[in-house]
């Protein structure tokens, strides 16, 4: 990638971050905790595809997301995705990542927050898990894992 695309790439999923998950809708709900929904995308640009169990299904906006669900998005594809604690992650093109875990239980102070880039990049912005619990946040990639003691970053794998 030229450092043109590279540059224009990190513009638009910067304002896709802006646009569609900087403001999120609230919450989700209690009914949300019991059927497992850990999260919910906000915007979908291009195709995204979510692997789940066996099925394939095409991401949209206002989608539920949960544990062990692939997300994995096509060339010049991004969305903009919120979970229960107000955590929000922008998927960039040409990614593919997996919530391997994800618990947020402040009344029984339980937290855990793990996905896991493949390949692709993504932008990261904690929500209360971060305040709370955050030794609880966890992403890793191919080469490495790391633990989240930050509010936002970019992570990238090849």
């Amino acid at each position: 990638m030229t450092d043109d695309n590279w540059e224009n790439w990190m513009k638009r999923l910067m304002l896709a971050a802006l646009l569609g998950v900087v403001c999120p809708l609230g919450f989700a709900g209690p009914e949300a905790a019991n059927n497992g929904q850990v999260a919910t995308f906000k915007n979908v640009s291009g195709n995204i595809d979510i692997a789940r169990n066996d099925a394939r299904l095409d991401a949209v906006s206002g989608m539920p997301l949960f544990v062990s669900d692939r997300i994995v998005s096509g060339t010049g594809a991004s969305a903009g995705i919120v979970f229960n604690d107000g955590t929000q992650l922008t998927v960039g093109p040409s990614t593919d990542i997996e919530v391997r875990d994800y618990t947020f239980e402040p009344r029984q102070s339980r937290y855990d927050f793990f996905v896991y880039l493949a390949r692709g990049a993504a932008i990261y912005t904690s929500g209360m898990m971060g305040r709370l619990a955050p030794e609880a946040i966890k992403v890793a990639t191919p080469t490495a894992t790391i633990g989240i003691r930050g509010t936002r970053f970019i992570i990238e794998a090849d």
